[in-house]
């Protein structure tokens, strides 16, 4: 630690005795990113809990000349968000709604609120912030007012500054005010006369620059590159709290916020309409305007393309023929009228003739997938279907509306003339473009060909009356081209402006004025390849091209919505985030922050808490494959070393459970015993649990005996039933109803047992043996048997579809993963037509296994169940916390539960009496933590297979109440 440092952490120990300042290693990793092409590690990151603390901070950095950059989500895509010396992220600790006024229409929120969290909140009064980013479920109020925020819904409600009533704010030296729409006012009365100064020193510059202001600001909706100073023009009331939004941190710090609500509609309707080209789309904006929508957005093939790639065909429905697409929505008081007026709207475009068809999407789940894919824009066009890469750097350029086709159509020529191609997408209705462009920014040729471009993509902008940027802000992207956008004398008095609020220069340096250059601080370097087990197929680079696929986009900081990320949803902590974990990988790989590779303490704590769920790699945009990554980090950080006790114990379980079923009666009366939690404990495992009984052998003979009856005795086999190690050591009851209902389903089988999947040393890093089981299973499976491969397990099954082949990489390898079903997916895709199960429960909750949710997108148990007539399915979206050996292992029993606390143990607890019940949870580890949560109350999970079984009792069974 510098003296600086040390002088300012010190400082903050007196001043501001609580707050947490982080100086390691592994927080200046994490924080050196945004989703930005940049990278600027800090000196520290301090999470502040209130307004005081943001006080102390700012004046011991400028007692200490260290610079100060705010942070929310740190989603910002042009190096908004990172800086050289401490890094305040609000989203930890400041982030309460702390007013909403329902008569008044206002809320007052902390700068750290999410803006998820605040819809939420504002939801049951009719009220709604208008601005919506497509980051609406981790960016932050305070980032949105740091950029002028706009997002989908823009044609209506503008950007972030048009909802802004007023600001509270802390000036570089620590001095705290409110900036609303007359001006500047001290929060504290001691301050009067250094807030009045301030207000006169920025109303004498205005006085003086009123030509200038009033000709280049303001021009088009979405001008937000530079400071939006005609908001201080006499006309405009000297509305201070405006001026200051879109300024980026670096004039003040924004602590909260009192915002402006607007009243939700009571009726939509989207309209889905399809193009040849982005360009034709472009042209209709104009028509569609006039229907006063509330969005229009656009986006190309690419997107849709790897959004069906990633997580299966039926992940994108509802959309017309073409290349390129619009969504249009309408809205208003009667659902009757916006319909009539979308229908109207269609015949129009129709008539038009540039559409290649169209639709009004009816169906609220067709809707809720078209807008994720729209909302996952940046990440799907970062990691295309064919492996493809595609950067930020000119991703927020915008025009006039009326300018948009002619624009985008001169672009594209732009582009080609440089060799480059975009992935387009954007707010089209207000003329905004995203576009993320293939550039090289690895080598040297490649970053002075990005530079030549974006001057020429500045000035092609400029030349038809836009903008840099729209709604991200020029940050380190693009503050060094606002010299292509604006005169010399408004380039001066943007530095007039700030030096007025921040004389010595420490607030967010580097972006706006006296701005890095764009081409400095660039994240991608020269790498050199890794030696891995893992083959990591999809990308070039091995390891290293799989960790890069992070780019900061976030989503695994949502507190909703699919599965990813649960370590984050339980703790908050960026360190336990899929972004904050892949971000301290690329620092190993980079070998600067973090200088012992493999070897690295900061990257296996990072890691430690992650569940290997493997949900990241289906719901991050760019396909991040924590599990993997994490299990390959273990294999080298001990390679040669003593491993935690808990992989011994819980990575060898498939064999120790084999030798248990020869004496299981004795061994569980044993382990039910004093003797049982003290070998828990010197196998690291939690004795908060009870370790679950393990079958016998005889009963697992029992079990292979019937199904070896059923395939002599019916028609001939047409499936193999693997029958993992789970399902062999502790529920053989579950391969014989599954082999049942297979029959019954018209898929006979023969039963493979003695096989193991690998799972358990994959997971734990043991991947020397893995690959030893793995080669041995595949070589018997191997033999020339193409039928289907049915696991009762979902985590061994997506262990034999995924990482059997990408660990061993063979032929043999791939051609047993294809061949491989859950029960689900056989019961999908090959049971008989004409099927009908046993009678089913009126209600179901499911616990879905996040492997299984993860690898096998198009079979999910939610939607066999509904097909099979089930009239409500609960599904606990999200980890139950168990996941394999993570929640008995004695250090993660913690976090295991408050896992389960976010969706499973509020369904098991909302289990009522009136109506039959079952609760259905096909993972091992998944049932095992319902009968942890609620097994005292007599609810049992069952195997899908244990429900359908066609022996079953028709009376309620375990699991069931009635």
């Amino acid at each position: 630690m510098t003296g600086a440092l040390a002088s300012l952490v010190g400082r903050l120990a007196t001043t501001a005795p609580g707050l947490r300042v982080e100086t390691g290693v592994g927080a200046l990793g994490q924080y050196a990113y945004d989703a930005s092409n940049y990278r600027v590690p800090p000196r520290a990151v301090a999470f502040p809990r209130s307004a005081e603390d943001v006080v102390a901070v700012l004046r011991a950095c400028r007692e200490t000349g260290v610079p100060v950059t705010a942070r929310g989500g740190g989603t910002s895509m042009a190096g908004n968000a990172v800086g050289p010396g401490v890094v305040l992220d609000f989203s930890r600790y400041m982030n309460r709604i702390l007013d909403i006024d329902e008569l008044a229409g206002t809320a007052r929120v902390e700068a750290g609120v999410v803006l998820d969290a605040l819809q939420s909140a504002t939801a049951p009064h009719g009220l709604a912030f208008g601005p919506d980013p497509s980051s609406h479920s981790r960016c932050t109020l305070g980032g949105m007012v740091g950029n002028d925020a706009c997002g989908n819904r823009s044609v209506r409600h503008g950007r972030t500054s048009s909802h802004i009533e007023a600001l509270e704010i802390v000036t570089a030296d620590g001095v705290r005010a409110v900036a609303d729409g007359t001006g500047l006012h001290p929060a504290d009365a001691a301050d009067a006369e250094r807030v009045a100064r301030l207000e006169a020193d920025v109303r004498a510059l205005i006085g003086d620059n009123l030509a200038p202001i009033r000709t280049e600001l303001g021009r088009i909706p979405r001008q937000v590159s530079g400071y939006q100073l005609h908001h201080l023009l006499p006309e405009n009331g000297f509305d201070m709290a405006r001026a200051l939004v879109g300024t980026e941190g670096s004039c003040a710090v924004v602590t909260a916020a009192t915002v402006r609500l607007v009243a939700t509609a009571r009726a939509s309707a989207l309209l889905a309409l399809g193009y040849d080209d982005v360009v034709d789309a472009a042209e209709d904006v104009t028509e569609i305007l006039r229907w006063d929508p509330t969005a229009v957005e656009g986006m190309d093939e690419a997107i849709v393309d790897t959004m069906r790639a990633r997580r299966g065909p039926d992940s994108v429905t509802g959309l017309p023929e073409g290349r390129a697409w619009l969504y249009v929505e309408l809205d208003g008081d009667d659902e009757a009228d916006v319909n009539r007026r979308a229908a109207e709207l269609l015949d129009v475009l129709k008539a038009q003739g540039r559409t290649t068809g169209g639709r009004v999407v009816e169906s609220v789940a067709e809707r809720r997938s078209l807008w994720r894919v729209r909302e996952d824009g940046a990440g799907l066009a970062a990691r295309l279907v064919d492996g493809g890469e595609s950067w930020p750097g000119w991703e927020d350029s915008a025009v006039a509306p009326e300018n948009l086709a002619g624009y985008l159509r001169d672009f594209r020529e732009l582009l080609a003339g440089h060799g480059l191609t975009g992935v387009m997408y954007g707010h089209f209705g207000a003329g905004c473009v995203h576009v993320r462009i293939d550039f090289d920014l690895v080598t040297d040729e490649g970053r002075t060909a990005a530079r030549r471009f974006l001057h020429e993509a500045a000035a092609l902008v400029v030349a038809h009356g836009g903008t840099l940027s729209g709604e991200h802000g020029d940050g380190r992207a693009r503050g060094e081209l606002l010299e292509v956008m604006y005169s010399h004398r408004m380039i001066r008095t943007f530095a007039a402006f700030k030096e007025v609020f921040d004389p010595e220069g420490l607030l967010n340096p580097g972006v706006i004025v006296a701005p890095a250059p764009l081409d400095a601080d660039l994240a991608l370097h020269q790498i050199q390849p890794l030696a891995t087990e893992f083959t990591f197929p999809h990308d070039d680079d091995g390891f290293a091209g799989a960790a890069r696929r992070c780019v900061g986009v976030g989503r695994c900081r949502s507190d909703a919505g699919g599965v990813m990320c649960p370590s984050y949803r339980a703790t908050g902590e960026e360190n336990d985030s899929t972004r904050g974990r892949a971000r301290l990988l690329q620092e190993m790989v980079r070998g600067e922050t973090v200088q012992d590779g493999w070897r690295s303490t900061e990257v296996r704590d990072a890691l430690d808490l992650c569940l290997s769920c493997k949900a990241c790699s289906s719901d991050c945009p760019v396909g991040v494959d924590m599990a993997t990554y994490k299990a390959e980090f273990l294999h080298h950080h001990y390679k040669g070393r003593l491993r935690p006790r808990s992989h011994y114990s819980l990575g060898w379980l498939p064999l120790t459970s084999a030798l248990a079923g020869y004496a299981a009666r004795p061994l569980n009366v044993l382990l039910r015993g004093p003797l049982g939690k003290l070998l828990a404990r010197l196998g690291g495992v939690t004795t908060q649990r009870r370790i679950p009984a393990f079958a016998s052998r005889r009963a697992l003979r029992g079990v292979l005996r019937g199904v070896l009856r059923g395939a002599k005795t019916g028609e001939p086999a047409k499936a193999v039933l693997f029958v993992d190690s789970f399902t062999r050591a502790f529920r053989p009851e579950v391969a014989g109803a599954a082999a049942r209902v297979l029959a019954d389903a018209g898929i006979p089988c023969t039963a493979e047992d003695g096989l193991c999947c690998g799972l358990t040393w994959v997971s734990t890093g043991q991947l020397s043996v893995a690959r030893r089981i793995m080669t041995r299973t595949v070589a018997h499976l191997d033999n020339g048997d193409e039928r289907p491969i049915v696991v009762a397990e979902p985590s061994c099954a997506a262990a034999l579809r995924r990482d059997v082949p990408e660990l061993l990489g063979t032929d043999a390898a791939r051609r047993v993963a294809d061949r491989v079903h859950t029960f689900t997916g056989a019961l999908t895709d090959l049971a008989a037509a004409d099927w009908t199960p046993r009678e089913l429960p009126d209600d179901i909750v499911l616990q879905t296994h996040c492997h299984e949710y993860a690898t096998f997108k198009r079979s999910r148990p939610a939607d066999l169940l509904r097909r099979l007539g089930v009239g409500k399915v609960d599904e606990a979206e999200g980890c139950c916390g168990l996941a394999g050996n993570f929640g008995f292992e004695e250090q993660h029993y913690d976090t295991s539960m408050a896992v389960a606390d976010l969706a499973l143990r509020p369904r098991l607890d909302a289990v009522g009496e009136a109506r039959r019940t079952a609760v259905v949870a096909d993972g091992f580890s998944c049932a095992t933590q319902i009968d942890h949560l609620a097994g005292d109350r007599g609810l049992r999970a069952l195997h899908l297979a244990e429900l359908l079984d066609p022996a079953a009792d028709q009376a309620a069974r375990p699991g069931e109440t009635s």
